[in-house]
C-alpha cells in the first residue's frame, strides 16, 4: 500500500509503543495493582534485573515476526514460519524469561527439529494433554502480524490464527490474536480505536462471547483482571486501559496534548498488576497503531533496547520495511558552520553534515531528520525525533515540538552537551531551537525564532512550525 505520512507514523508506533509499554512494564511485573501515589517508570529491575528500558520477551519474540514479515515473506507459508520458529528457539536458548507455555513448545520443537510443522504438533499435543493453552504469549506478539497485512484483510486473518496456534492452540488465543490484530490494522489505516472491527470474523457464538468480554473490559477498570497471563483477560486489561483513560483535550498553553493518551493509557495498563510488561506491551501495539510513533515520548525512545541489539531506530526501520516503505535516501547539502545555541551554549545547532565534524564535548544528537546509520558518529548517543518539514504533514505537532524540547532539556539535567540538527538547519532546528530557548530565557516564540535566526542566518521556519511557536510559547 501506498501510506500516507500519517499512516505510516501510526504503523512505525506499532512497533515502538509495543516495546515501550513492555520496557515500562517490566519492572513491576508479578506485583500487585498499582496505586496512583506510586511511581511508572522505565526504571529497569524487576524479577529478571532489566536494564532501564530493555524489553522483555513479548517485544522479543515480535521482532523474530517482524523480521521474517520485512523480507516480504508471507507469514501463512510454512516456510516462513518455519524461519519464525526458528529465530524463537534460537532466542529461547539464551534468554532471561521464557514464558511456560512457549517454552514447553519450543523445548519440544528443539528436540523433533525446528521446523513449524514440528511447534504446530507440539503445540496440538500440549492442548490436548493438558487443555490450558490460553496463555497470553501469542497475543503480546501479534502486532507485527497486522502490519504485514494492511492492504488483505482476510490474509491477516488466517495469519494471525495461523501463527497464534504454533504455540497456543486454544481458539481464545487465536480469536484474540484475530480481533486485536485487525483492530491495529484498522487503528493504522483510519486513525481510530475500534476492536470490534473484527467481530464479524469469528462465528456467532464466538461472536456474542467476544461482545460480552469486551462490554466488561469497557465498565472495568484494568486492576479488575487479576488473571491476565490468561489471553482473555490480558486483552481486557489492554482493552480496559485504553478505553477507561480518557483523551486529554489538546491545550498548547498547559502542555497537555490529546497524543498524550498513549503514554498514559500505557500507565494505566502497567498499573493493572501481575503480568505488567504483557498487559503494556498489547496495549502499547494498539495504541501505537492510533497514535503513532510521533506520540512515544522522547525520553522513553532514548532508553529503549532489546534483543536482537535494537534500539528505537531499528523498530522504526523494521516497521517501515514490513509495510514496504523503506526507501532510500541521500540528504546532500553545502556544509555550514555549527553555531552554539544563543541562549546556551551547551547546545549546539547544525546540519547533516555536522554529525561528520561535531564540535568539541558533543556528547549527545539529536537528529530532526532521516539519518542513515552510516552518518551516525561513533560514541555518541543519538535519538530520533519524527518531525516533517512539510506544512500539514504532523499529525502531533505540537507535541512533538514540546516533546523535544523537554528531551533537550533533560540531556541538559544531565550535564551533556547536545547538537540538535536537521538536514540544513533551516526550518526544523530553528523551530525547536526558539521553543528551547523561550522557555529557557522566558521570552516569546517570536523573540526567541529572532534570536535564533542571528547565528542561523538561512533559518526560516515553515508556517505550521511558526504557528505552533505562537501557541507553544505566546
Amino acid at each position: 500500500m501506498n501510506l500516507s505520512t500519517a499512516q505510516l507514523d501510526r504503523a512505525c508506533g506499532v512497533l515502538l509503543a509495543t516495546a515501550a509499554g513492555d520496557a515500562l512494564g517490566a519492572p513491576y511485573e508479578f506485583e500487585p495493582p498499582r496505586g496512583p501515589d506510586l511511581e511508572v517508570a522505565m526504571v529497569g529491575g524487576g524479577s529478571f534485573g532489566w536494564n532501564p528500558g530493555e524489553w522483555t520477551d513479548d517485544t522479543s519474540m515480535a521482532l523474530a515476526i517482524a523480521e521474517v514479515a520485512a523480507t516480504g515473506a508471507d507469514l501463512r507459508d510454512e516456510p516462513a514460519q518455519t524461519a519464525i520458529v526458528t529465530r524463537w528457539y534460537e532466542w529461547s536458548l539464551t534468554a532471561t524469561d521464557v514464558g511456560n507455555q512457549t517454552r514447553s513448545v519450543l523445548g519440544a520443537t528443539g528436540r523433533a527439529g525446528v521446523s513449524a510443522a514440528n511447534a504446530l504438533a507440539a503445540s496440538r499435543m500440549l492442548h490436548e494433554r493438558t487443555g490450558h493453552t490460553a496463555g497470553n504469549g501469542s497475543l503480546m506478539r501479534t502486532a507485527p502480524v497486522a502490519l504485514a497485512y494492511l492492504d488483505d484483510e482476510d490474509a491477516l486473518v488466517d495469519a494471525a490464527r495461523t501463527i497464534s496456534e504454533l504455540t497456543h492452540f486454544d481458539p481464545d488465543a487465536a480469536e484474540a490474536c484475530v480481533l486485536w490484530c485487525l483492530a491495529i490494522r484498522h487503528a493504522v489505516l483510519t486513525g481510530d480505536l475500534d476492536v470490534r472491527a473484527g467481530l464479524e470474523r469469528l462465528t456467532d457464538a464466538r461472536r456474542e462471547l467476544w461482545v460480552e468480554r469486551l462490554d466488561v473490559a469497557e465498565a472495568s477498570v484494568p486492576s479488575s483482571f487479576r488473571r491476565n497471563g490468561w489471553v482473555v483477560e490480558a486483552l481486557q486489561a489492554a482493552w480496559s486501559a485504553i478505553t477507561t483513560t480518557p483523551v486529554p483535550a489538546d491545550d498548547p498553553t498547559a502542555g497537555v496534548f490529546a497524543a498524550d493518551h498513549l503514554r498514559l493509557a500505557l500507565d494505566a495498563a502497567v498499573r493493572s498488576g501481575n503480568d505488567t510488561d504483557t498487559v503494556a506491551a498489547i496495549a502499547g501495539g494498539l495504541l501505537g497503531a492510533r497514535w503513532g510513533a510521533s506520540a512515544v515520548p522522547g525520553t522513553w525512545r532514548r532508553l529503549l533496547n532489546g534483543w536482537p541489539g535494537l534500539k528505537a531506530r531499528g523498530l522504526v526501520s523494521l516497521a517501515t520495511r514490513i509495510v514496504g516503505a523503506d526507501r532510500p535516501f541521500d540528504n546532500y547539502v553545502v556544509p555550514m558552520t555549527p553555531s552554539p545555541h544563543p541562549h546556551d551554549d551547551g547546545v549546539w545547532l547544525g546540519d547533516l553534515a555536522t554529525l561528520q565534524a561535531l564540535p568539541e564535548d558533543v556528547g549527545a544528537v539529536v537528529s530532526l531528520c532521516r539519518v542513515n546509520d552510516r552518518d551516525l558518529p561513533p560514541g555518541v548517543e543519538q535519538i530520533d525525533i519524527r518531525l516533517i518539514d512539510v506544512v500539514g504533514a504532523n499529525a502531533h505537532l505540537d507535541f512533538v515540538l514540546l516533546d523535544t524540547v523537554r528531551l533537550l532539556e533533560a540531556l541538559r539535567a544531565e550535564g551533556r552537551t547536545v547538537l540538535l540538527h536537521c538536514v540544513a538547519a533551516h526550518s526544523r532546528t530553528p523551530a525547536v531551537a526558539a521553543l528551547y530557548g523561550a522557555r529557557r530565557a522566558g521570552l516569546s516564540g517570536r523573540d526567541a525564532l529572532a534570536a535564533v535566526c542571528e547565528v542561523l542566518p538561512d533559518a526560516y521556519p515553515n508556517w505550521d512550525f511558526r504557528d505552533a511557536l505562537d501557541r507553544l510559547a505566546p
